[in-house]
């Protein structure tokens, strides 16, 4: 990769240009590989700059994994048109491209060592919960209760994870095998 050339951008451009560097360094490369300075260089701006944008390299890993989990959200968001089986199977379409697309940022944040920084935690289990929230409204409780449904599907999400972690270790299944098992432990635990 080569270093941009500097230009002027509003604050707000210059702290997204930064953050999409980022994500797709952290997307290519584990989190200790990614160097502050070197998205910096690929910007085209000083490292203190970068600085005043986020504090530590935490910090700017941190805003990451918050864009993200948002972009991943409005993105998983399928045509509510569509029999719940169809959403759920378009909605683990676009995750499973996600992680597949982002392998080393969705190891950095559920198995590295961001993964022990308690908000990075917090940040994943907020978007967890936002998506969460999204699948409880499409199904409906019915005898299982509304407690129950919320155990269910918080469960699933850490089912969901592990899986996918695995499925990037040990890919010996296909990917449509992956989307078809976790809607189907999905349904059941929910059925």
């Amino acid at each position: 990769m080569t270093s941009s050339t500097r230009r002027r951008l509003s604050p707000e451009q210059r702290r997204s240009e930064l953050l999409g560097i980022g994500a797709r360094l952290f997307a290519q490369r584990p989190y200790e590989e990614v160097w502050i300075e070197e998205v910096a260089e690929l910007a085209g701006v000083s490292r203190g700059l970068l600085y005043h944008y986020f504090a530590t390299k935490r910090d700017f890993f941190a805003a990451i994994v918050r864009a993200e989990s948002e972009q991943l959200y409005a993105l998983s968001d399928p045509d509510p048109a569509l029999p719940n089986e169809q959403r759920l199977a378009a909605a683990l379409d676009v995750y499973l491209d996600y992680v597949q697309q982002h392998e080393h940022g969705f190891r950095a944040v559920h198995r590295g060592a961001a993964s022990a920084d308690e908000g990075i935690r917090a940040i994943v289990r907020e978007g967890q919960s936002r998506q969460a929230e999204r699948i409880m409204a499409a199904l409906a409780p019915g005898e299982l209760g509304a407690e129950v449904l919320r155990l269910a599907v918080r469960g699933w999400f850490s089912f969901l994870t592990t899986v996918c972690l695995d499925w990037l270790d040990n890919p010996e299944i296909s990917r449509e095998q992956l989307r078809d098992l976790c809607a189907r432990t999905l349904l059941s635990a929910v059925n």
